[in-house]
């Protein structure tokens, strides 16, 4: 990737964007997506298990200790049989928010680390004044955090503060970082996974475990605009490119055909990623970091499949 990473003293990226007139921008954005979502109650977003609901499920056999409330008494009456009618149950699926911190993340002043903040911030507000519960990870080869689900408005503070302190850093690893997510989530949810996606077969590995353990995916790509069209950087001639993630170096000479060859071969792989490698049933969102983040929220919010 182009550019550098510029560190503060204390070792994070730039100025804290967690600001209060960001604080104002979630509010905003808070408002807007309730009258986008008007008219759907708290919990919507539910999973179907059987239990003490209202809606009529199967029946089993009646077990000592059963409620005797739940016995089916015309079944009993009719064929002398004890049955116990089963219902289905809903219940709150949790919103998760899974945050790619790798050193790939970090290029260029950390713009794509920042920017998959603020989604994911924004994401976490709107969800906890919705009442819903939302938790985050931060993820590379070397990092794994988690801040365990919370609930409430004002939970938002430790959200801002875990993403602040998370460490970060390390080579991008999507299959080993999804597999730790699906391993430490005791209840599938909505998992909203962030990142620039620079690993596709672990990002296909990794997307389709979650797949499998009943998670509801949904894939955002961040993308820095040189990075995907370094025709923008400037950069002419005989140049020495270092990988990012690792120690390789190359001498490359960027003439006009290889610059454009790399911007094709970028958008094939966006391409794959947003059709082949995700499907119909994982949503998927490309975002710009020159893009203004509560727009990227809102289409997602219009889209569905996050709040719902």
């Amino acid at each position: 990737m182009f550019g550098a990473v510029r560190r503060t003293a204390s070792g994070r990226s730039g100025d804290d964007q967690f600001d209060e007139s960001f604080l104002r921008q979630l509010e905003l954005l808070s408002v807007v997506s309730r009258r986008l979502l008007r008219g759907r109650q708290r919990g919507e977003r539910k999973t179907r298990k059987v239990g003490s609901g209202l809606e009529f499920a199967d029946h089993r056999e009646y077990s000592a200790g059963d409620d005797i409330r739940n016995v089916d008494w015309n079944i009993q009456a009719r064929l002398g049989q004890t049955l116990v009618r089963l219902f289905d149950e809903d219940e709150d699926l949790p919103l998760r928010l899974v945050v790619d911190v790798s050193d790939s993340m970090a290029t260029r002043e950390a713009g794509k680390l920042i920017y998959a903040q603020k989604i994911a911030a924004a994401l976490a507000y709107v969800g906890l004044a919705g009442l819903d519960r939302v938790g985050l990870s931060c993820m590379s080869r070397a990092v794994h955090e988690t801040l365990p689900a919370v609930r409430g408005k004002g939970r938002i503070f430790r959200v801002f503060e875990f993403l602040r302190q998370a460490p970060r850093g390390g080579p991008t690893d999507l299959r080993a970082g999804c597999a730790r997510v699906a391993a430490e989530s005791a209840q599938a949810g909505v998992t909203v996974v962030i990142s620039d996606f620079y690993d596709l077969d672990g990002a296909f590995d990794g997307l389709n475990l979650l797949r499998f353990r009943q998670h509801q995916v949904v894939c955002v790509q961040v993308l820095d605009p040189v990075e995907a069209d370094p025709r923008q950087s400037g950069l002419r001639g005989d140049v020495n490119l270092r990988d990012c993630e690792g120690s390789e170096a190359f001498e490359v000479t960027l003439k006009p055909s290889v610059l454009d060859a790399y911007h094709d071969a970028h958008e094939r792989f966006c391409q794959t990623l947003g059709r082949a490698g995700t499907g119909p049933r994982i949503p998927y969102f490309r975002a710009r970091i020159d893009d203004p983040f509560e727009d990227v929220v809102l289409r997602m919010f219009r889209a569905g499949g996050v709040l719902r």
